[in-house]
């Protein structure tokens, strides 16, 4: 049974590593031995460039610092819709109240996406690190709302009701029993949250900037430098990558108890 488990866990690796050297192999034919090698440079030529820029300056800064301003402002961003995201959603799952009031309001602005609120933003706070904070924020806090609202109606009303039958107070219920219950889809929303984060710091940086991951890709384009372009993607694919395992990590050892299938 062991030697079964492990074949298993050793498939996906396997096949994604596989279908990894797929893609670099078409793309390094097709840039080598086709036409495309006049607008499309091949895979080494890209990874060259992206190794030789963590330690040389793109602009004024190198990759890595480019990444780590990216960095700092989707934490700021992320993390302002994180904290406010989290507790409306769980006030308007416990309150019926605060539901009624707020909930109108909210179902009007949760379909606009989080770039859609560039222009305002850009009116509102001009082209500063305020405007991207904002744009970040946006471009999360609805996933976070909705799913800390779905997690918080959907506790069992059997757990709820024994912890009351044994002498539980409120405070305690929400805090023993609605809040753990609501963590798993919490994180769902969180892990969903920080993509479209990660997305929005892009278009910010692409707007007005002098650094970060999306200023290397607004750089590219506007010299004709498709390596630089590509080189910005790959540490942008990079970076969300390693976000997104950090973010699992993390709900895994929270919430233990649940086994969420992925």
């Amino acid at each position: 049974m062991s030697k079964l488990r492990t074949h298993f866990s050793i498939l996906p690796l396997t096949v994604g590593m596989f279908a990894i050297l797929s893609v670099l192999f078409a793309w390094y034919s097709a840039s080598t031995y086709t036409n495309a090698a006049l607008f499309f440079p091949n895979p080494i030529e890209v990874l060259v460039y992206f190794v030789h820029s963590l330690s040389h300056k793109i602009g004024k800064y190198n990759l890595t610092m480019h990444t780590l301003f990216s960095l700092k402002r989707v934490a700021v961003g992320f993390g302002l819709s994180s904290i406010s995201g989290i507790i409306l959603g769980v006030a308007m799952g416990y309150s019926k109240t605060i539901n009624a009031i707020v909930r109108p309001l909210f179902n009007i602005i949760r379909p606009i996406p989080g770039l859609a609120w560039i222009p305002l933003a850009i009116l509102w706070f001009g082209i500063g690190e305020t405007t991207k904070y904002f744009i970040i924020f946006m471009g999360g806090f609805a996933n976070i709302v909705l799913n800390s609202y779905d997690g918080t109606i959907k506790v069992n009303p059997t757990l709820e009701g024994a912890a009351r039958l044994l002498g539980a107070n409120d405070v305690q219920v929400f805090f023993h029993v609605i809040l753990p219950s609501a963590t798993p889809y919490i994180f769902a929303g969180l892990q969903v949250s920080l993509s479209t984060s990660w997305m929005a710091v892009l278009a910010a940086e692409m707007i007005s900037s002098y650094e970060g991951a999306g200023w290397i890709i607004n750089m590219g384009m506007q010299t004709g430098d498709t390596t630089l372009i590509l080189v910005g993607m790959v540490a942008i694919a990079i970076v969300g990558f390693l976000l997104a395992n950090i973010m699992r990590i993390i709900e895994r050892s929270l919430c233990s108890w649940t086994i969420r299938g992925r």
